[in-house]
């Protein structure tokens, strides 16, 4: 019962994390152009518990999937308090303010992650991929398992051919044809002559793209931790945050082509699975996946969907090129045909974290 419950735990914190960073963004930028916001809430449906700070309500509610900003005219425009005080009405703002808000939300979370990176490189160091010819990892089942490799193992020589780095070990079995190769393996101190036939594998990029078929053992390469000064982690936070948003947008353009199978993808189940793998490896690993996420929300969010902030940015976006408000009638049936859409994604993600825990 640990790990489902440790599992449990740490998707709780990674979402209660992400939909408070979120909403606070909105909440911030609605504050300070003087909006009256009337709840800042975690959590959809029922209020669960709530409390009052001056004009605001802080709540938790029962449906834990998400969060919102409620701010004064942003359901009913002819709320009277909104004729009482216009200025303080998210509804009566110009398009631009009205956006800022919006977009504050998405990119609250992209600051997080650079935030996370950063700290985490400074403090932890920047986690590399190791040169040398050393095996960080062992696949279940495949021709290095079998044969008795291990992880920190380091291959000093193929076929009494000496190997140096990773690039070599892994240019050797790609090159291997299928034939049996000796791996002279030093491991605590000793080298061990160790025989392992690579199997034709399909390849698939990262994406879940097919690459076409090489040969492979089933192993991957070490990392090392390396520190890094303030000034280089800043940077490379920045790096990381922008190279982690390219691809999130990447794989989804690439799933809207057809390249990679809506299979790929995975609801609250997946993440809570991954989120209890992380937490047990350690608290930096967990962080960084947290950072992950809330570079997913961040993009997504901004998906030009309505009922998301994305859609609603292009409402507005489509209100300043008419030099106009959209009629709230078409601004309902656009945000019902998001939702549908939402909750139409939203069961089919289930269904494929179901079907992953039945397939084992």
């Amino acid at each position: 019962m640990i790990g489902p419950l440790v599992s449990l735990l740490a998707f709780a914190v990674a979402l209660g994390v992400l939909v408070f960073v979120h909403e606070l963004g909105h909440f911030m930028v609605a504050k300070r152009l003087g909006i009256l916001v009337q709840r800042f809430s975690i959590g959809f449906g029922p209020v669960v518990f709530a409390r009052r700070r001056g004009e605001t309500e802080y709540a938790l509610s029962a449906m834990p999937l998400g969060g919102y900003v409620k701010m004064l005219g942003e359901e009913d425009e002819t709320d009277p308090a909104v004729v009482a005080e216009p200025e303080r009405a998210f509804s009566t703002q110009p398009a631009r303010r009205r956006a800022a808000i919006v977009f504050a939300g998405p990119a609250m979370n992209f600051v997080f992650a650079f935030v996370v990176y950063a700290v985490l490189f400074a403090t932890v160091g920047a986690e590399m991929p190791s040169h040398e010819a050393r095996i960080g990892g062992v696949s279940a089942g495949m021709p290095a398992e079998h044969a008795g490799l291990k992880p920190d193992d380091r291959v000093i020589a193929i076929d009494d051919r000496p190997i140096a780095t990773w690039e070599e070990l892994s240019h050797s079995v790609l090159g291997s044809e299928g034939r049996r190769l000796r791996l002279t393996v030093e491991r605590d101190g000793q080298q061990t002559p160790i025989e392992v036939t690579p199997e034709l594998r399909d390849n698939r990029t990262m994406f879940g793209e097919d690459a076409g078929r090489v040969y492979r053992i089933g192993i991957e390469a070490s990392r090392d931790w390396t520190s890094v000064s303030p000034p280089r982690a800043v940077l490379m936070a920045a790096e990381q945050t922008w190279s982690a948003s390219a691809v999130v947008l990447k794989g989804i353009l690439l799933m809207l082509q057809g390249r990679v199978s809506p299979s790929e993808l995975g609801g609250p189940i997946a993440i809570a699975r991954a989120a209890g793998q992380q937490a047990r490896a350690g608290a930096r690993y967990f962080l960084t996946m947290l950072a992950f996420l809330s570079i997913n929300l961040g993009v997504l969010n901004l998906l030009p969907i309505p009922a998301l902030d994305g859609g609603h940015l292009a409402f507005f976006g489509i209100e300043g090129l008419l030099r106009r408000p959209l009629r709230q009638r078409h601004r309902e049936l656009a945000q019902q045909v998001g939702l549908l859409l939402l909750i139409t994604l939203m069961v089919f993600v289930f269904y494929n974290d179901i079907h992953r825990l039945v397939q084992g």
